[in-house]
């Protein structure tokens, strides 16, 4: 089955104790987190400190790693410890997805960047939440995006900046 808004994992891998289940996915254990749909389908996965960031077409998620969340009455969030390999997934406040560019995803400590190609937008993902980034780019930013081609962005640490790669060109 392909399933592209679905996760699975396998056993564990202990080299200590020379354990190694990499190759085993038993059914009976809950192996598999699905995302809704409406999404569309998972581009990329990135791991941040303890949660994991879930980059879908139309959407990015985090997701508890190895911890799961209490819900309050007043919608506050108590984590607890859990045996769930993904725990809670939830959505970052925005509109703004990967479209189908996972090459474009950059990082530099805790921020992550990214285009959405399909509203033509750079993104900036940081602890605060999602941000669109308008300063520096020129005006044609949005119609450059929405051409045909591959998107690869990287970021320069010297620079201190977001680059993109399209048709050949660093902008």
């Amino acid at each position: 089955d392909h399933v592209p808004n679905g996760m699975i994992w396998s056993g564990l891998f202990n080299s200590t104790s020379g354990v190694n289940n990499l190759n085993q996915f038993l059914i009976a254990e809950p192996i598999i987190k699905l995302v809704s749909p409406i999404y569309g389908s998972i581009q990329k996965l990135y791991a941040r400190d303890t949660d994991l960031v879930i980059a879908c077409e139309d959407k990015i998620l985090q997701a508890f790693a190895d911890k799961d969340a209490l819900y309050n009455a007043n919608g506050s969030i108590n984590v607890t410890a859990s045996n769930a390999v993904i725990g809670d997934i939830r959505p970052f406040v925005g509109e703004f997805g990967i479209s189908t560019d996972p090459m474009s995803f950059a990082w530099y400590g805790f921020r992550a960047y990214f285009t959405d190609k399909r509203r033509g937008v750079v993104i900036r993902l940081s602890r605060d939440g999602i941000t669109p980034i308008t300063k520096g780019w020129e005006d044609s930013i949005e119609g450059k995006l929405k051409l045909d081609g591959d998107i690869i962005g990287s970021y320069d640490d010297e620079a201190e900046r977001y680059n993109l790669t399209m048709g050949g060109e660093t902008i």
